[in-house]
């Protein structure tokens, strides 16, 4: 048996925090570890961010602009995270990801947000279309449950 949830919010900057708690409530049944919850808090801060930084960087009414979670746990652990935007896409998803890439401003922006991502999660892939927005599916399997 699985488990499914889905959640839709307005590409504001305080709606990260919320993304994140509404992550770590969902797969709190499955007893994770402290490590492993505080690694999908911040993947999840991270791919969050990623949408209202950089998906919605063009937009200007942030009440319309719109991102979509959504998490689905499976009986053996299998933890499958989506974060969903309608912004403007990335142009080159394998430069996007690559260490210290941003395009955002340097001083602000690290450019390590995939590297996060993928360093937390066991798995991480980025589907992304410009002008039509970015999906990011993070996958990761609970210590705990998996018996490992």
């Amino acid at each position: 048996m699985s488990n499914t949830m889905r959640t839709e919010f307005c590409a504001l900057a305080e709606n990260e925090a919320f993304a994140r708690a509404v992550a770590a409530a969902f797969v709190m049944p499955l007893d994770p570890t402290v490590e492993e919850l505080t690694e999908i808090k911040t993947a999840v801060s991270e791919a969050v961010s990623n949408s209202i930084i950089h998906g919605y960087a063009e937009c200007s009414d942030r009440q319309k602009a719109m991102v979509v979670m959504e998490c689905t746990v499976s009986k053996n652990g299998k933890l499958i995270i989506s974060v969903e935007d309608y912004g403007v896409g990335i142009e080159d998803v394998e430069q996007a990801m690559e260490p210290m890439f941003s395009t955002g401003d340097d001083e602000e922006r690290s450019g390590m947000g995939f590297t996060v991502m993928e360093s937390f999660m066991d798995r991480l892939k980025v589907k992304s279309e410009r002008g039509k927005g970015t999906t990011v599916i993070m996958t990761k399997y609970l210590d705990i449950v998996s018996g490992i």
